[in-house]
């Protein structure tokens, strides 16, 4: 059977490598990178792929790949290696070939391995797990894979609410990875030692003993006439009512890679990536990064430069871009920047602070940024008029966002986008009218400025998303707005925005409601994604391959009503999907932001007063970086 088995693999490399020179970018399947990890199968215990959900270029780009890559790999018994979704030409010839989809580092097919485990970061890119699982021969649902098959993990932002996929994962990863991910994995490799490892007795023991991992099948659930949940029922005592995610507590003892994997094709961040900070003080009332990530963390600038020094020498590259939700935000940002500038300007390595907000923006900050390849800068004020940023807890002013253009044009810089929504709770078409006279005063602001350069336009980019309700946020209940009625809001924005100096770029408006019906579903949403894998979908994050028509017929298929999920205000008692899963901010905090909205109330970031949301709960003493009373102390 052994020797069978190597046969076949040696002709499926054959088979690859002819493949290869037919079809584009073939660097994306080769492998062989500089800094990649090949380690001797006979020492190792237990094999892990990391599968990212989307092509090469996009995945070898993602921070938290690279540390989970690396942390997995210190270990010396354990192997991670990286699978990618093959671009629409490659999956073509996989399957006429019949070769299943493999790992770069070994070239050994997915089903071979101990854990496959998959980075969710992306409600439209569930199709493309499906498909990966497909492309390797192993069962889609969990319920269906026998003794010999991977334990299918996933983690990412998308586990906030990971019902959709619970039909096809054994189980999720919940909140940040690192300590999680190799207790994990040391479970699986204890379990097979001593010989008490089967399937169902690995995810009972890992449900009940690894904080942070939820197993879909332990919980039952039950729905009520109107199609509400009922309520979760764990299948057995042994494990938790909720699941509580995972917090890494000191962010200067946490791992980070000091080399990395140097791709052989040009990708999305070609860079080296900085996380300085996790978590957000601000409280943006749209935004479920801000709420999940909570409590704020950060790394020393003695540490953090470094990591930037070691990874600068590993790889060459020319540009560092500093990681966080909120760069601004990072309590020591001079004395970072300083420390680093210390050295960067001798080798021309250039500074990228990303996130910045609009009223911490500041000439000294543009200095500071100065090398940086790029004309244009970018804000995101979100709303057009004050009272839609009071609504959003945006806590910025149509003064700080002309103060920062102002600082941007009179440092010679041109260009200007600013990220707005539509769809906001409260929205009226004042608000709409609002984001044309903010662009237009921006506009004005360039014309003003001595410092701008003689005989140039500006251009002011305007770009508009669609209001998404995500789970763990004081908006999680509100309904989207229909696609009618967004289309209707764009033409008018459209028609607003005529001006030569402004540029207005809009979302897709299916794109944004397929995302907002699986960003609520639950699990009923399973037979909905199977089936659009069963019809060939993928790369639906991708406009050239997204078909709204398409999804709509596979709801209808499949028995789904997309409003129900998207356009339906759910009700302050219901049982939402989510609600297996304990994030840290409470369902009382939010509910209280909510009215607070309605209200038109704002509420201070964390650093002026603890909002009391329950982050604490996850990472005592985290909290209350200032000691700030709590407003309902």
């Amino acid at each position: 059977i052994i020797e069978k088995r190597k046969m076949e693999q040696k002709k499926d490399i054959r088979k690859l490598s002819s493949v290869l020179r037919s079809v584009s970018k073939p660097g994306r399947y080769t492998g062989g990178e500089f800094g990649e990890v090949i380690k001797e199968k006979s020492n190792v215990k237990a094999r892990f792929a990391f599968c990212f959900p989307d092509t090469y270029e996009i995945g070898m780009s993602n921070l938290g790949m690279r540390i989970l890559y690396g942390l997995l790999n210190e270990q010396p018994d354990i192997w991670c290696e990286r699978a990618f979704t093959p671009w629409v030409d490659m999956e073509e010839k996989l399957r006429e070939y019949n070769i299943p989809l493999t790992t770069l580092e070994s070239g050994d097919p997915l089903g071979e391995f101990d854990i496959v485990g998959f980075s969710l970061q992306y409600e439209l890119c569930y199709t493309n797990v499906l498909n990966m699982l497909s492309l390797a021969n192993i069962p889609l649902r969990a319920a269906d894979r026998g003794e010999g098959t991977p334990i299918i993990i996933g983690g990412g932002p998308c586990t906030y609410n990971p019902e959709p996929l619970s039909d096809f994962f054994d189980c999720f990863a919940i909140g940040e990875g690192e300590e999680l991910i190799i207790e994990f994995t040391r479970l699986y490799i204890e379990m097979k030692e001593s010989g008490e490892y089967t399937r169902a007795s690995f995810l009972r023991r890992a449900a009940a003993t690894v904080g942070g991992i939820y197993v879909p099948s332990l919980y039952e659930v039950s729905y009520n006439a109107d199609g509400t949940i009922r309520e979760y029922a764990p299948a057995c005592g042994a494990i938790p009512p909720r699941v509580r995610r995972r917090v890494v507590s000191d962010l200067d003892a946490a791992y980070f890679p000091r080399r990395l994997v140097m791709p052989y094709i040009e990708t999305v961040h070609d860079r080296i990536m900085l996380e300085i900070a996790r978590g957000c003080i601000r409280g943006c009332r749209f935004c479920q990064s801000g709420m999940v990530c909570r409590p704020m963390r950060e790394r020393s600038p003695e540490l953090l430069c470094g990591q930037a020094r070691a990874l600068f020498e590993a790889t060459g590259y020319d540009e560092i871009s500093l990681s966080s939700l909120s760069v601004s935000d990072y309590t020591r940002l001079p004395e970072l920047t300083g420390r680093l500038l210390d050295w960067t300007d001798e080798h021309m390595v250039s500074l990228s602070l990303p996130s910045l907000r609009v009223d911490s923006f500041s000439v000294e900050l543009m200095e500071k940024a100065a090398s940086v390849r790029t004309s244009a800068l970018t804000f995101a004020p979100e709303a057009g008029t004050q009272r839609l940023r009071d609504v959003i807890n945006k806590n910025v002013t149509e003064e700080d966002i002309l103060r920062a253009a102002k600082a941007a044009f009179g440092f010679g810089k041109t260009s200007v986008k600013l990220y707005f929504m539509q769809g906001l709770p409260t929205e009226t078409l004042e608000d709409l009218d609002g984001i044309a006279a903010v662009a237009r005063a921006v506009v004005g602001e360039y014309y003003r400025s001595p410092g701008r350069p003689k005989g140039r336009r500006p251009t002011v980019t305007v770009s508009v998303s669609n209001f998404i309700p995500k789970p763990f946020t004081p908006f999680q209940w509100e309904a989207q707005d229909s696609p009618e009625l967004l289309r209707e809001k764009q033409e008018y924005l459209k028609y607003k925005l005529g001006d030569r100096n402004i540029r207005y770029q809009y979302h897709d408006v299916g794109t944004s409601h397929v995302e907002a019906v699986l960003a609520r579903g639950d699990r009923r949403l399973s037979a909905a994604l199977e089936l659009a894998c069963q019809k060939g979908f993928h790369f639906d994050a991708w406009d050239e391959h997204f078909d709204y028509g398409r999804w709509l017929e596979v709801f209808e298929c499949a028995g789904i009503d997309p409003s129900f999920y998207a356009n339906r205000e759910y009700q302050p008692d219901e049982v939402l999907p989510w609600d297996i899963i304990d994030a840290g901010v409470t369902k009382k905090f939010l509910w209280r932001e909510r009215e607070r909205a309605y209200q038109g109330k704002t509420t201070l970031n964390c650093r002026q007063s603890c909002s009391g949301c329950g982050a604490n709960r996850l990472a005592t003493g985290l909290c209350r970086p200032c000691g700030g009373a709590s407003e309902t102390d």
